[in-house]
């Protein structure tokens, strides 16, 4: 393995620093707002004069309350019910694509590729008027369905991966031993890939959590609005008073489950990652 010059460790390092300073600054911008005055917003100052919680106050007992802590229970909800049913779905179908021989196989595959990336705009509309006339509009129900076109697809291209790398003989070493195919599946293979499910459980649900297309036009009410959607309703505490704010502490809180979740399973996502890149 050659070792880096000098030079190009500085090189490195400079291009890192770059790129943090870039993906960071943005998140410290909101924060510092989060705790601006109102009168502090214009003045063109990059961090607070006069900290202060009175935007965290505001979405948690203030004029923002009835308005945010719905759809945080909400968001919480559809996206944790979105991430399980899309992760037991794509272990079942990730399974048979990587261990069965089955004509259309890569049909399927090709399928989920492409409403993975088919635009979310385009079938918003036929999605509200069906949900109007079948009663799923502005329902948790109405929303974890189509969470699940957007989770559903890329857990299934990365669980298949994880699926491809386990040895086959396991499963068959399993079931000479006596095992049915279930029980070689849910006590053999399932244990084996368990990274690559909890890896694809977290994206999926950072998929659902912040969806916002389908939460702004499939709702209507709190009953099920989640949090990306409410924030566009947020207002000042009179019509000359910009909410920015208050948006700026909702979005920081919804922000730091994210957080918690990537620091405490970091390697686990890494690692997820990196196992399901070795062999597809």
């Amino acid at each position: 393995m050659r070792t880096l010059t000098t030079r190009a460790k500085v090189a490195w390092a400079v291009i890192t620093v770059v790129v943090l300073v870039w993906a960071l600054l943005p998140v410290v911008s909101i924060i510092a707002t989060s705790f601006k005055l109102p009168s502090q917003l214009n003045l063109g100052t990059f961090w607070p004069k006069t900290w202060t919680t009175t935007n965290y106050e505001q979405i948690f007992a203030g004029s923002a309350k009835d308005l945010f802590l719905p759809a945080l229970r909400n968001s919480i909800g559809i996206s944790l019910i979105a991430t399980f049913v899309a992760v037991v779905l794509a272990t079942l179908a990730a399974y048979a694509i990587a261990r069965l021989d089955f004509r259309g196989k890569k049909l399927i595959l090709t399928t989920a590729l492409g409403v993975s990336i088919f635009p979310v705009i385009s079938i918003v509309t036929p999605l509200f008027n069906l949900w109007r006339n079948i009663g799923l509009y502005d329902t948790w129900l109405g929303l974890i369905i189509p969470y699940l076109s957007l989770t559903l697809p890329i857990s299934i291209w990365t669980l298949a991966a994880f699926f491809r790398q386990i040895p086959w003989e396991l499963e068959q070493a399993a079931q000479v031993d006596g095992a049915t195919s279930w029980q070689a599946f849910r006590k053999a293979i399932v244990p084996l890939a368990a990274p690559g499910v909890f890896t694809t459980a977290l994206i999926a649900f950072f998929i659902a959590w912040n969806d916002f297309v389908y939460g702004i036009s499939l709702t209507s009410t709190s009953a099920a609005r989640p949090v990306p959607a409410a924030l566009a309703f947020f207002t000042g505490a009179s019509q000359f008073e910009e909410p920015t704010g208050a948006i700026s502490a909702a979005a920081v809180v919804v922000t730091i489950p994210v957080v918690i979740l990537v620091l405490l399973f970091q390697r686990q996502i890494v690692s997820g990652l990196t196992q399901g890149a070795v062999k597809g």
